[in-house]
C-alpha cells in the first residue's frame, strides 16, 4: 500500500512545480536571470564583465557552475541589501534576513519568493507524516534570522497561532567569545519554553537539536504531555548519543522531524532510515536531502573542493544555492558529513553524520552556542 511518504516527491512538484525542472535546465534559467541587467541584482550584475567568461553561453548546465570558483562569503557581508535583490522583483515586497554569525560577521541575504518555497515543501513534508496543524511553540531565533519567519510563515498557511520566546542567538555567540558560559542565557529560553509550554498546549514545537537537548533536561514530564505532536529540529544535527538519549527518555510518542542546513542554503530534509540498509557510522540514523533546482549539497574532498568523494564516504560540504533572490556558487561550508545516495522521499543524493569540520587550518572557526 502506497502511504503518503512514499507519494512525497509527486506531491512536492505538484505543489512547488519548479522541483520537476531539470537541474541543467534551471541553471541555465537562473544564469539569465540573475546577469540580464533588467533582472539581476547589481550584485551579480556588475560582477558579470570580471568573471572571464559568459554565463549566459558558457554555463549550459549545473557543472559548468564550477567556472565560478569557490565564492568568498566576504563579497556577501560586504554586500548592500539592496544590491542583492534582484531587479526583476523591484515592484514586490522584499525582507532582509541575516545569518546567526557562527563564523564571525553575520551575512545578510534578501527574501521575496524563497521563504514562500520553504513552507510550501516543508508543510507538504508535515502532512506526510500526519502533523501538519495546529498552534506552534517557537523557540527559535526572531529578528533578522529566517528560521522565526519561516515557522510563523508555516502556521500562518494553516492559521495557526505561534507563541514565540525571546531568542538573540548572537548573545550567545558572543559571550562564548569572550571565554564566558552560555548556561544563564540557556537557562532563560528554557524557563520561557516551559511557561508557554504548561499554558498554551501547542501541538508543534520548533527548536534547534542543542536547545532541544536542554530542554529535555529540565523537563518535568514528558513533552506529549503537554500536547506536542512533533518536534521540529533545524540547525545543526546533534550526535548520535545525543539522538538515542532523546528517543528513548524524552520524546516518545513525538515524532522528530530534524533538518540540516542554515540561512544561505536553506533545509535539508530529513529521511528516515531504509530497512535493511546498513547505519552511517556516527549517524543518528536520518539523512538529509536538499531539494533540488534550488540547492544543491555536495561532499567534496578536503584537499580537493572539486573533488567528490564517492557515496558513503567523508568529506566537506560544499554548496549552491539556485533562487531567484539568492545565487551563491560553490559555496564550503563549516560542516563535514558523510555523502548517502538518493532516498525512496527524497531521490537525490544526501548526507548523513554531520559535524563541524575542524580538519584544515583554513576553515573558519564556528561559535554555534545554542545552534
Amino acid at each position: 500500500m502506497t502511504t503518503a511518504l512514499d507519494a512525497l516527491p509527486a506531491t512536492l512538484r505538484e505543489r512547488v512545480p519548479e522541483l520537476g525542472v531539470d537541474l541543467d535546465t534551471w541553471t541555465r534559467r537562473m544564469m539569465r536571470w540573475h546577469f540580464d541587467p533588467d533582472t539581476g541584482s547589481p550584485f551579480w550584475v556588475t560582477r558579470r564583465e570580471k568573471l572571464g567568461f559568459d554565463p549566459f553561453t558558457d554555463i549550459t548546465g549545473f557543472a559548468d557552475l564550477d567556472r565560478f570558483g569557490l565564492f568568498d562569503k566576504a563579497e556577501l557581508r560586504a554586500a548592500n541589501a539592496r544590491d542583492l535583490r534582484p531587479r526583476g522583483y523591484r515592484d514586490r515586497p522584499f525582507r532582509v534576513f541575516e545569518t546567526g554569525g557562527s563564523t564571525g560577521v553575520p551575512c545578510r541575504i534578501v527574501n521575496v519568493t524563497r521563504l514562500a518555497y520553504d513552507v510550501e515543501i516543508y508543510r507538504t513534508v508535515l502532512e506526510a507524516r500526519g502533523v501538519a496543524g495546529g498552534d506552534v511553540l517557537a523557540m527559535t531565533p526572531g529578528g533578522p534570522h529566517a528560521y522565526g519567519h519561516f515557522v510563523e510563515g508555516l502556521a500562518d498557511s494553516w492559521r495557526g497561532a505561534v507563541h514565540a520566546i525571546d531568542f538573540d542567538p548572537r548573545w550567545v555567540k558572543a559571550a562564548l567569545r569572550t571565554g564566558d558560559r552560555a548556561d544563564t542565557y540557556t537557562a532563560h529560553l528554557i524557563d520561557q519554553t516551559l511557561a508557554l509550554l504548561a499554558a498554551e498546549r501547542p501541538t508543534l514545537l520548533f527548536t534547534t537539536s542543542r536547545l532541544l537537548v536542554e530542554l529535555a533536561m529540565r523537563l518535568p514530564r514528558p513533552l506529549h504531555t503537554y500536547g506536542i505532536r512533533a518536534v521540529c529540529t533545524g540547525g545543526t544535527s546533534c550526535t548520535a548519543a545525543e539522538a538515542d538519549f532523546l528517543r528513548e527518555e524524552h520524546l516518545p510518542g513525538v515524532q522528530w522531524i530534524d533538518t540540516y542546513g542554515n540561512t544561505l542554503v536553506g533545509h535539508a530534509l530529513q529521511a528516515d532510515a531504509v530497512p535493511g540498509s546498513p547505519a552511517v557510522p556516527g549517524g543518528t540514523g536520518h539523512s538529509y536531502h536538499l531539494p533540488p533546482p534550488f540547492a544543491v549539497l555536495t561532499v567534496v574532498d578536503p584537499a580537493d573542493p572539486w573533488h567528490e568523494v564517492g557515496i558513503g564516504q567523508r568529506g566537506r560540504v560544499r554548496t549552491t544555492t539556485l533562487l531567484e533572490d539568492l545565487f551563491l556558487p560553490n559555496l564550503l561550508e563549516r560542516d563535514s558529513a558523510v555523502r548517502t545516495g538518493p532516498h525512496p522521499w527524497f531521490p537525490w543524493d544526501g548526507v548523513a553524520a554531520v559535524r563541524p569540520f575542524l580538519d584544515s587550518a583554513d576553515a573558519e572557526e564556528a561559535v554555534e552556542g545554542v545552534y
